[in-house]
Order: C-alpha cells, then sequence, then structure tokens
C-alpha cells in the first residue's frame, strides 16, 4: 500500500511538471552566459566576455562529468564506504 502512494505520488509530480511545460511552449529559456556570467560581469562594471563553450554545452559536459563520477563512486560504494566493523585490508595503514 505504502508502495502505490510514493509512485502515486511521483507520477502526480511528474505530471504536474509536464503539464506545466507542455502549456508554456511560448516561454523561452536563456542560457548560463545570459543569466549568470552577463549579470554577474555587468555588476562588477565589466563587458561580459565570449564563452569558448557555447550555449548550454557548458551544463552537458557538467552532466556528463557528474553521471560519470556517480558512477565510479556508485561502482566503488564498498570500498568508500565499508560495513561497520568490517575493515578490507588491515594492512593497509
Amino acid at each position: 500500500m505504502k508502495k502505490a502512494i510514493v509512485a502515486g505520488s511521483v507520477i502526480l509530480v511528474l505530471a504536474i511538471i509536464l503539464g506545466s511545460v507542455i502549456l508554456n511552449t511560448k516561454a523561452e529559456w536563456s542560457g548560463v552566459d545570459e543569466t549568470v556570467v552577463k549579470k554577474f560581469a555587468e555588476e562588477a562594471g565589466r563587458p561580459p566576455a565570449e564563452s569558448l563553450i557555447r550555449g548550454d554545452a557548458l551544463l552537458f559536459f557538467f552532466l556528463i562529468a557528474g553521471a560519470i563520477g556517480g558512477f565510479i563512486a556508485g561502482y566503488s560504494f564498498r570500498g568508500l564506504f565499508p560495513p561497520e566493523g568490517r575493515i578490507s585490508n588491515p594492512s593497509n595503514v
């Protein structure tokens, strides 16, 4: 019963998010360069510099690096966080 409630809640939240995205199709999303970098450059009194990586490619690379790091951490989880009272190699100091 508890699993059904959690699953239903997740589906409801996803449906609300998807519905709001579909209804706001005319909205334009600005990239990191426009929203963050330009704002801080103008506050500092400097013109915004041109980025070497255009658009949201920087976010994509950050996503890929996070996914790779998460895979590596998940793969070696037991080595990073051994169970209580167990040491895999006691001679390693």
